[in-house]
């Protein structure tokens, strides 16, 4: 015969354990959520603080007064046919456009993506050109990064007048900017995606400066 009180007190404690069970499966559960939400901050307060000092290489800060992160546009894939989708960076200073930041990523470096960072000025002008990301060969392609040399320093000031345009590529095509010995492909996607970013801009003008800018400040001061 079963024994009802022995019975019972099993049954007791099997739920007894299953609830002290579920109870702590919770509260790791909340730990973890708790963890997840203050590290998930942690992160995007980096990363932003990364893009704002990558941003500022471009830009010096004193030239806009406006959150460039929150200034932000993405071009529609048929802007730039070739490359991901581009995000563009809108600065003001005074309510009045200064400059637009194109973050490019084009897929021709000899060792795949370069991620660029690319400032036009509103008289379409070069402000500066940084390289963001690359997987270029060390010695020869990474002489775009600035830390590994100064060639990136040439597109300076430099427009679509200045050189002409059949001066946009490097010398061996028979332009004006230099390439690295051993290693001629990786200069010339980059010659290749500024040239296409100042005549996008150029053909833009208006979107990028008064159109998508006016939208822009509509949005922001409501």
């Amino acid at each position: 015969m079963i024994n009802k009180k022995l019975f019972s007190k099993n049954v007791f404690n099997i739920g007894k354990s299953t609830v002290l069970l579920a109870i702590f499966a919770l509260a790791g559960v909340l730990l973890l959520s708790i963890i997840y939400a203050q590290t998930e901050q942690r992160i995007k307060n980096n990363q932003r603080q990364a893009l704002m000092k990558q941003l500022s290489e471009v830009l010096p800060v004193g030239r806009y007064d406006n959150v460039l992160d929150q200034t932000v546009i993405q071009l529609p894939q048929q802007a730039f046919k070739d490359y991901p989708p581009v995000i563009v960076y809108l600065a003001t200073s005074a309510a009045k456009p200064v400059a637009a930041i194109f973050m490019i990523t084009t897929q021709q470096g000899y060792n795949g993506a370069i991620k660029l960072l690319i400032a036009v000025n509103k008289d379409q002008s070069i402000e500066a050109v940084r390289v963001v990301s690359h997987r270029e060969t060390p010695g020869l392609g990474d002489k775009i990064d600035l830390t590994k040399n100064d060639w990136i320093l040439g597109f300076n000031q430099k427009s679509l007048f200045n050189p002409t345009l059949d001066g946009w590529a490097v010398k061996k095509d028979q332009g004006e900017f230099d390439q690295f010995t051993g290693a001629t492909i990786t200069p010339r996607a980059i010659v290749k995606t500024v040239r296409q970013v100042l005549q996008w801009s150029q053909q833009h003008f208006d979107e990028l400066f008064i159109d998508k800018y006016k939208q822009v400040v509509d949005v922001n001061n409501h």
